[in-house]
């Protein structure tokens, strides 16, 4: 019998933080080898707790949660959300244009198949954070790419981004701060993006899920208040900030003039109706999370846990001889190049193979994020910060061999 063929778009979906590589750290950890995993941020893998009140809450509210929730997600968590974006200066967000979802993921998925047509284009940072990228292209819609280079500080060029824009682009993507590069973006800049959406009457996408996980007093501005009437979609979440990633728990607020955004409120709404609700046990958790005082600060600053983790990524970039890094201002990881003075010819992937085949290392080819020709690797901040200090030395060995091997083509050449 013929095999069964997988939809034609999965031809140009790519997911490798969860790919190739990890299948075969599974293989290598059942042969009996320990791998040290720096490939995803998922925070209760490496010893982080949800905070204790938000267990809570959740205990509290099991006998109202085993019925469907309203589709946009209980109202308590909603009011809480709609709050909290006023509060940081949105305009115009209010309960019924606040959506829950399971996870920020979802909600992706939602909002671009709420607005595209087939052919319709999505301005997308490169890097950026793939599933943007696979949803954009499983709705029919096609990926066109910004940079965000190393050299600029991986911040976007506000000229280049409207240089791409065709009468097909509909919507414009930012990732503040940004997964995988960890760069935050200013006001001033963000400033002129708005002025670009607003010349070319764009909507705004901007994922927010890392807002709070800041590094060296670098501050954090929600792009809806920068956008004022400009219709803007706002994503955050549970799962970082609050290290609850299997809660499940992302939501999506809707801010600007709404005379502008009825129609595409109406059909966030009717998606939303289609999946009947999100989990509804975990949201119970969203008002106290918004509402108490914030637990991530004793890890992002000074001594914290993910500060010094932060620390040992720059001391091993400094001590290589074939790194360097623009150091990631916020977000959970750091996104080391490997210098092309030093080591000319370098593949991303073939090196995250060597190092996890001789090194027991996992991370994530820069490549993954839609970077062409990528030089760069992305490694979590999650793990100890002892072992982070570690897997520089692991690295160095691998790329000393890399260079070793090729110093006799040099030669010859």
């Amino acid at each position: 019998m013929a095999s069964i063929k997988p939809s034609a778009h999965l031809a140009d979906v790519r997911y490798e933080i969860r790919g190739a590589l990890t299948r075969r750290s599974r293989e290598l950890e059942a042969a009996g080898l320990p791998i040290i995993k720096l490939n995803i941020g998922n925070p209760g893998r490496y010893g982080f707790d949800t905070p204790a009140h938000l267990r809570e809450a959740i205990a509290r509210h099991l006998h109202d949660s085993e019925a469907y929730g309203h589709e946009q997600g209980l109202e308590e968590a909603r009011e809480a959300i709609a709050a909290q974006q006023r509060h940081r200066g949105a305009h115009g967000v209010e309960v019924e244009r606040v959506f829950i979802g399971n996870g920020v993921s979802e909600l992706i998925d939602l909002s671009l198949r709420a607005l595209l047509q087939p052919g319709d284009e999505v301005l997308l940072p490169s890097p950026d954070y793939p599933l943007w990228s696979a949803a954009t292209i499983l709705n029919d819609g096609k990926p066109r790419y910004y940079r965000c280079l190393a050299e600029n500080g991986h911040l976007p060029d506000p000229d280049e981004i409207e240089a791409l824009i065709t009468p097909r682009t509909r919507a414009l993507v930012l990732i503040n701060p940004n997964n995988p590069t960890g760069a935050v973006y200013p006001r001033e800049l963000l400033e002129r993006i708005v002025a670009v959406a607003a010349r070319h009457r764009l909507l705004l996408l901007s994922d927010e899920i890392y807002d709070e996980i800041l590094y060296d007093g670098v501050p954090f501005q929600p792009l809806a208040a920068v956008a004022g009437d400009l219709p803007c979609v706002s994503f955050g979440g549970l799962s970082k900030v609050h290290r609850a990633c299997g809660y499940r728990v992302g939501w999506m607020s809707l801010s600007g003039d709404p005379s502008r955004t009825t129609d595409y409120r109406d059909a966030l709404q009717l998606l939303a109706a289609l999946r009947l609700c999100a989990n509804v046990t975990a949201q119970w958790a969203v008002r106290p999370a918004l509402q108490s005082a914030p637990t991530i600060h004793a890890l992002t600053t000074a001594g914290g846990r993910l500060h010094e983790a932060r620390r040992e990524v720059l001391d091993g970039v400094a001590a290589s001889e074939f790194l360097d890094i623009v150091s990631p201002s916020g977000a959970l990881y750091a996104f080391p190049r490997v210098r092309s003075d030093r080591l000319a010819d370098f593949d991303d992937n073939a090196f995250a193979l060597r190092l996890l085949e001789e090194e027991s290392v996992l991370v994530v080819p820069g490549s993954s994020f839609n970077v062409p020709h990528s030089r760069h690797l992305r490694l979590t901040l999650l793990p100890p910060p002892e072992q982070i200090r570690e897997v520089f030395v692991r690295i160095e060995r691998v790329l000393v061999g890399m260079a070793a091997a090729q110093k006799p083509r040099a030669a010859i050449a």
